[in-house]
């Protein structure tokens, strides 16, 4: 057991997971790192200190590792104040052109993976003071954007079910937030083979210290219930226009952008 607070953040080997668990493990917190790069994880481990993390390789799409990951990792801290659910990946491109294959993967890691985090973490969370369940989505979750449609998808249905578990979950005490972040400088986005136009026309204006900034802020709100986080300038102005604005106009913004 320990007497500090402690994350378990997924898609911790590299970009925003990766910037999370070094703020975290700067501000004194105990960090565990889960990833299927798991030996990028034990680096980090060894970096931070034995007392301050613990790493393994996770499947997110593997219920049974999910489970036996945060069984693990509850007997060695003995709380879970934050899940960070950052694990995803992205394939962009025309809906038909894509292999079926990448719409699947996209639904298996960034929905279903988000899914089995959740469910994996519950007991935990519930047994945790004032603990947060922090989930990855995107500003595609905001409109739905063509090269984006599957990957979009899996972000709406992300920000759906943490509307409904920020609901459920508050009676046992357990915050539920996502971030909906437009493109960051990540590993993820710049690794894109044909980047689509909006990449191009909106640019790329966060890093993943940015998003790590307001994972923390999210985990030390305390003011009153808020849901969903959006980093970024850009980012705000996108939701507030999907807000006010009539669809037909959104609809043309979008495309605008896109290109189609």
């Amino acid at each position: 057991m320990i007497d500090r607070p402690a994350i378990f953040i997924t898609g911790a080997a590299a970009g925003i997971g990766r910037a999370t668990a070094e703020l975290y493990a700067a501000k004194g917190w105990f960090v565990g790192l889960y990833d299927l790069a798991g030996s990028a994880c034990e680096g980090l481990r060894q970096q931070f200190g034995p007392e301050f993390a613990i790493s393994e390789s996770l499947d997110v799409t593997d219920v049974a590792a999910f489970e036996a990951a945060l069984t693990r990792f509850w007997a060695k801290t003995g709380r879970l104040d934050v899940m960070f659910n950052n694990a995803g990946i992205l394939h962009t491109g025309d809906f038909a052109e894509m292999p079926l294959a990448r719409h699947h993967a996209l639904v298996d890691v960034n929905l279903k993976g988000v899914i089995n985090g959740a469910h994996a973490a519950f007991p935990f969370l519930k047994q945790t003071r004032r603990s947060a369940l922090i989930n990855m989505a995107s500003a595609s979750a905001i409109n739905g954007t063509p090269a984006f449609a599957t990957y979009g998808a899996t972000k709406f249905a992300v920000k759906g079910l943490t509307e409904a578990l920020s609901i459920e979950w508050a009676q046992h005490g357990i915050r539920v937030m996502d971030l909906l972040p437009l493109f960051v400088a990540t590993p993820m986005v710049h690794n894109v083979a044909a980047p689509p136009k909006s990449v191009g026309r909106l640019g790329i204006k966060l890093k993943a210290d940015d998003i790590a900034a307001m994972v923390w802020s999210a985990s030390q709100w305390r003011l009153w219930p808020r849901t969903h986080w959006y980093p970024g300038i850009q980012t705000k102005l996108l939701a507030w226009a999907n807000k006010l604005l009539p669809a037909m106009v959104n609809r043309y913004s979008t495309k605008l952008v896109t290109g189609y």
